[in-house]
């Protein structure tokens, strides 16, 4: 029995770490598009998941309904959808490895790093600058437009695939340096006070 001096529960209260986990759920359907050579459906379902994301913050932030889980669920289903797409669409020959190499190369230093702040002093957070929501922004642009060219050879498109590409790679790097940038800044060495150095 329910009872009636108990807060009412909003039904919508788990909408956005639902919409999270329905984008990391469309994931084998997207790989398995892809790799059946089925370029269409791929972008739509790509178009999916990329609505999913977009919803997903907007639900977290009109509802007030933002939980550590989804905090982490998020970019943890973001780089799991981006990074199998890389692999995928380069496996195939429809994106440098190169710029596959890069991407990889910068997502698993963060996790280093992460992982070595963790162990030497607990968790820290480090909120995403603007220099990583390009590099995401740039990278999703980069997969939508490979796909797209799959299907629709457009003139356009053909154009803006390497420009695309060009611009992740540089966003890329300039994400990773300004991420190390930050971690030197925000994890320096604590001077006691009276025993530092003298200013000069």
């Amino acid at each position: 029995m329910v009872d009636p001096a108990s807060p009412r529960l909003n039904p919508l209260r788990t909408m956005p770490n639902l919409l999270t986990i329905a984008r990391i759920c469309l994931a084998p359907f997207l790989v398995t598009a892809i790799l059946e050579r089925e370029f269409t459906l791929g972008f739509a379902l790509f178009l999916g998941a990329g609505l999913t994301d977009a919803l997903d913050g907007a639900l977290a932030r009109i509802l007030q309904q933002r939980t550590m889980l989804g905090q982490y669920l998020d970019p943890v289903a973001d780089k799991l959808l981006l990074s199998t797409l890389f692999l995928v669409l380069t496996h195939m020959g429809l994106i440098p490895a190169r710029v596959t190499v890069l991407v990889f190369g910068r997502d698993l230093g963060i996790l280093l790093v992460a992982a070595l702040l963790y162990a030497a002093a607990g968790r820290r957070e480090f909120k995403p600058s603007w220099f990583g929501k390009a590099n995401t922004v740039a990278q999703v642009t980069a997969v939508a437009v490979v796909l797209l060219e799959q299907s629709y050879p457009a003139q356009w498109v053909m154009w803006l695939r390497p420009v695309s590409l060009d611009v992740t790679m540089v966003l890329t790097v300039a994400s990773g340096l300004h991420y190390a940038w930050l971690v030197t800044q925000r994890t320096g060495p604590a001077v006691p006070n009276g025993h530092g150095p003298a200013a000069k």
